[in-house]
């Protein structure tokens, strides 16, 4: 298991990892597999998408915060986090990405 942290800037915010995921799938030197990426925080989740065009990361948070608009939950009593937890339980703390010939199969 190799990990890595990854700080963010925002309050809501996606940040690209696929390059520092390929670069640890060609120094394990795998060629056949499955990869496992996976967050540990409560408000953080894991998605694929293309990034060709950086307003696909804009648009996803936009249509993400119109589904889950802030500062009507209960939890946000706590720490004004609610929607934050609500998005990441429905985006998922996880992907699998079959590698082939030491490369993901994006």
């Amino acid at each position: 298991m190799i990990k890595f942290q990854i700080s963010t800037s925002k309050h809501q915010q996606c940040i690209d990892i696929t390059e520092k995921i390929k670069q640890i799938i060609k120094e394990s030197k795998i060629q056949n597999g499955i990869c496992f990426i996976y967050t540990p925080h409560a408000t953080g989740g894991i998605i694929i998408n293309e990034n060709w065009d950086p307003n696909i990361q804009d648009d996803f948070l936009d249509a993400i915060s119109d589904l889950i608009p802030e500062g009507k939950w209960r939890h946000d009593r706590v720490d004004q986090n609610g929607a934050s937890h609500i998005k990441s339980s429905i985006i998922g703390p996880s992907e699998y990405v079959p590698i082939e010939n030491n490369k993901l199969k994006l």
